[in-house]
């Protein structure tokens, strides 16, 4: 099957876990594609060159011929100059291909690098809602645990000052119930005194 640029281009390779980059193994196999490929393309232009190189010779005889026949032929050997740019041209070009090539895998490795950005990216704002998540959470836990704490003590203040209402009840029915005995008792021994003193 022939490589084209397009297949080096829409190459995907199979991520390794746990270690970066590509599976060395698959990038080998891909590689030597392209080198088979590109030998292959080297031979065709070699090929191609010796044919032009063929023809431009068997071309410069029948010029030379015509030069010594005629003095205007110094014209002739200009057609030389265009065979020795059309190699440059296919060097030019290959260059341009390869240059193409960097530049698509440097596009595709960018790509894939904000491509995993935003994965890190993604799992980072998930990471940091789920401890939001969890920190409401144990703030609601403990809203709900001190608001318990607050009514058991509420309940317990309550408490204490229905004893401190009972508490003060009993103690001034106590010293009234004195005081009204003392009274009782003063004035009892006070008309005893009274009637003693008349006889």
């Amino acid at each position: 099957m022939p490589l084209t640029p397009d297949d080096v281009v829409t190459k995907q390779f199979q991520h390794v876990r746990f270690k970066e980059g590509f599976d060395p193994d698959e990038v080998d196999d891909f590689l030597d594609e392209i080198v088979v490929e590109w030998r292959k393309t080297i031979a065709e232009n070699d090929e191609l060159k010796a044919k032009l190189a063929a023809y431009e010779s068997g071309a410069a005889a029948p010029a030379e011929a015509s030069a010594e026949a005629a003095p205007a032929a110094a014209e002739a050997p200009a057609p030389a100059p265009a065979p020795a740019e059309q190699p440059a041209a296919g060097g030019a070009a290959q260059s341009a291909g390869i240059i193409e090539l960097a530049q698509r895998l440097h596009d595709e490795h960018v790509a894939e690098g904000k491509a995993q950005r935003d994965k890190l990216i993604a799992d980072a704002q998930a990471q940091a809602a789920s401890i939001v998540s969890e920190a409401e959470a144990r703030g609601r836990e403990e809203i709900a645990r001190l608001e318990k704490e607050r009514g058991t003590l509420e309940a317990k203040i309550t408490e204490l000052r229905n004893f401190e209402r009972d508490y003060r009840a009993q103690l001034r029915s106590y010293i009234e119930g004195k005081l009204r005995d003392l009274e009782t008792t003063a004035t009892g021994s006070g008309s005893a005194q009274v009637s003693a003193v008349g006889l």
